[in-house]
């Protein structure tokens, strides 16, 4: 195979590189007649923590349709993903060069009739546990519980669980080597789930100051999804007549989410990029969140390093392209951590050593 050059600073040090790829990996011992392939600035491949692969807004899709949002996600920068939950079994994405690494969450879990329809397993209280259990077995190390949904009863967001049997379900996941991350838009749940010690919370807007430092003692995570957030007024209108007291609620939390976020930031709360792609977002669109993450008042360097380096090494990947790393990056023509915008203009897109997308 012909070895590929690239130069340019990498990132996050940004110290000025001739970077090689053969079979796969990076050195940056000199190949003679290597193949210059771009010159740009190079992030460590992109992450994105919260995307649902194979799942629309009716559920599941078909594989055709996954694999286009898969190559959507790749040829945004995407080379690392997170699933946080999809109704159809994306494993053989994992088979595929030419398609980003996968990290699957498995299958959603919620209360009986309390989500989405056809997202998630639903499920009553005393079954949580054993499912979450099946669910940490299926999948790459990862679980995705839903928190909080509105209750028709309560006219408003409510607990999807009791506290006892998050805990259950949590300890379960545990045990079969599995972390566990959770929808939450509401302040009630999450109190619970902290103590209970999950792993991850996604979107956060309930979050308090004693909840962020609990968050912190306990090493939580949290993927504030600000693209998803942004659309919490259009929930606010869709609820106002039937559940008002929801919508106040969201309006609310849609009100104070910089707060949080800021206020986690500085707490020092582990904070990286989620898109919800396949959600509420479309595919494709890191680069929009890392925007949308800096606009809240992130600086950008943060920003950035939640969606490549920091969020990486997190998932147990490499956060920087040493000497022998998998040559998965991102070439941009101007330094990103002065425009962020340049993001959504890859010069390359190189993923297991192959040029996939960009220029």
């Amino acid at each position: 195979m012909t070895a590929l050059r690239f130069s340019g600073p990498v990132l996050p040090d940004g110290e000025p590189a001739e970077l090689y790829v053969v079979d796969g990996r990076v050195t940056y011992e000199r190949q003679p007649g290597a193949e210059t392939a771009a010159d740009g600035w190079i992030v460590p491949g992109l992450v994105d923590a919260h995307c649902h692969i194979g799942l629309d807004d009716h559920g599941a899709t078909t594989d055709d349709e996954a694999e286009a949002q898969a190559v959507e996600d790749r040829d945004g920068g995407a080379l690392l993903i997170r699933d946080a939950g999809s109704a159809l079994d994306t494993r053989w994405i994992q088979e595929r060069d030419d398609l980003p690494r996968l990290i699957r969450c498995g299958r959603h879990m919620a209360r009986t009739k309390r989500y989405i329809r056809n997202y998630a397993h639903e499920v009553e209280p005393d079954e949580l546990a054993a499912y979450a259990a099946r669910e940490a077995q299926r999948g790459d190390g990862w679980i995705k519980l839903v928190g909080d949904w509105i209750s028709r009863e309560e006219g408003d967001l409510a607990p999807s669980f009791p506290a006892e049997a998050f805990a259950a379900a949590i300890e379960a996941a545990h045990e079969h080597g599995a972390q566990v991350t959770a929808h939450c838009f509401g302040e009630h749940v999450l109190p619970g789930l902290i103590e209970a010690g999950i792993d991850c919370i996604e979107h956060g807007t309930g979050l308090s100051t004693d909840l962020i430092d609990a968050m912190v003692a306990r090493g939580t995570a949290l993927v504030p999804t600000v693209m998803q957030t942004d659309k919490f007024p259009e929930y606010v209108a869709a609820g106002a007549e039937r559940f008002p007291r929801y919508s106040q609620h969201m309006d609310d939390l849609y009100r104070r989410r910089q707060e949080v976020i800021l206020a986690a930031h500085a707490a020092g709360v582990p904070m990286y990029a989620g898109s919800d792609g396949g959600g509420v977002s479309r595919h494709g669109n890191i680069a929009g969140e890392v925007v949308a993450m800096h606009e809240m008042g992130l600086p950008a360097d943060y920003a950035l390093g939640a969606a490549s380096w920091r969020a990486r090494e997190w998932l147990g990947w490499n956060p920087t392209l040493d000497e022998g790393a998998p040559a998965d990056f991102v070439v941009y023509p101007r330094n990103p951590l002065d425009d962020l915008g340049v993001l959504r203009e890859p010069a390359a897109v190189v993923l297991r050593g192959a040029v996939v997308a960009g220029g």
